[in-house]
């Protein structure tokens, strides 16, 4: 069978040109948001530095409980199984509360992480995923925070968070959001000084951070794929320790509406054991998981 040849006209390329042309003068822009965001990184990371010389055991344990109850409740729980995939219904009141421990996690309030993360789902590595390691590891792991201006050329506005656009709770949080984290800030200090300060803030919201954007980056060029998604996604089995679960990525890009990302029973998954209890005394439900006819669609082994 004769494979036809397709020619673009020539305003088509030279309007494809343009716009990538568009797209790379937006990501050489900066504005004030991409400063004050570089800014709070260069000082989370000084107070990273600055850890050793202020340790004490009492702000080790502040850091440690903040950093279990802002990403395993506030990011993994609800910014991301709860309000970007729906994969599960909390009582209101719970479902509020748990975003606002995700507010604390220093990554957004939770119109724009969850605008965000269904961008990227998406345009899965593409190019107009917010990012992608196919423009670079840096920018897909963290280098995409400092501009706003080329996520939002790429993406466009973010108009795909109208059902938590329409509640008061997170339009009020979008607005308030540096306050709070301000506030933890005061308050930590005046409970326990420099040490609780530099542990509960700094220390922890660096690792917060990296442990998410190691997701974005890490677990889309290294690790095992035994879902057939068509991007990069992949189970890495480090990350899947020590990122909360979600370091069982191409589980969880093969089946994104699932509340459960570690399927099998050796997969580290705590956000998930926490939701099962809430199940059991009835403060969650529909929690979605896939079946075991969905998982042999998307199998490898079905496909061979």
């Amino acid at each position: 069978m004769a494979v036809e040849n397709v020619h673009y006209p020539k305003s088509v390329v030279q309007l494809q040109q343009m716009v990538k042309k568009e797209l790379v003068r937006s990501k050489t822009k900066w504005d004030f948001r991409d400063v004050v965001d570089l800014g709070l990184e260069i000082v989370e990371h000084i107070g990273v530095l600055a850890a050793p010389f202020y340790f004490t055991w009492g702000a080790f344990r502040v850091a440690v409980i903040l950093y279990l109850v802002t990403l395993h409740l506030g990011i993994s729980l609800s910014y991301h199984r709860n309000l970007s995939h729906k994969s599960f219904k909390l009582t209101k009141s719970l479902e509020y509360l748990f975003a606002y421990f995700g507010l604390h996690a220093a990554q957004g309030d939770p119109m724009f992480w969850v605008s965000i993360h269904r961008y990227h789902h998406q345009f899965t590595d593409t190019d107009r995923d917010p990012h992608s390691p196919i423009e670079g590891f840096w920018f897909s792991h963290m280098s995409w925070i400092f501009h706003h201006n080329y996520l939002k050329e790429k993406c466009g506005e973010p108009n795909n968070v109208m059902d938590l656009q329409k509640q008061a709770y997170y339009r009020f949080l979008r607005k308030t959001h540096l306050l709070h984290i301000v506030g933890l800030a005061l308050l930590l200090y005046v409970v326990g000084g420099l040490p609780h300060l530099i542990w509960g803030m700094g220390v922890r919201i660096a690792v917060g951070h990296h442990s998410t954007f190691v997701v974005n980056s890490v677990c889309h060029i290294w690790g095992e794929r035994p879902w057939n998604t068509k991007d990069l996604s992949k189970n890495n089995w480090v990350m899947g320790l020590l990122g909360h679960g979600e370091g069982w990525h191409n589980n969880h890009h093969a089946f994104e509406f699932s509340a459960r990302l570690g399927l099998e029973w050796w997969q580290l998954d705590v956000p998930w054991y926490i939701l099962k209890l809430l199940a059991y005394f009835g403060l969650a439900k529909d929690v979605k998981v896939p079946t075991e006819i969905q998982k042999l669609k998307l199998s490898f082994k079905n496909t061979m």
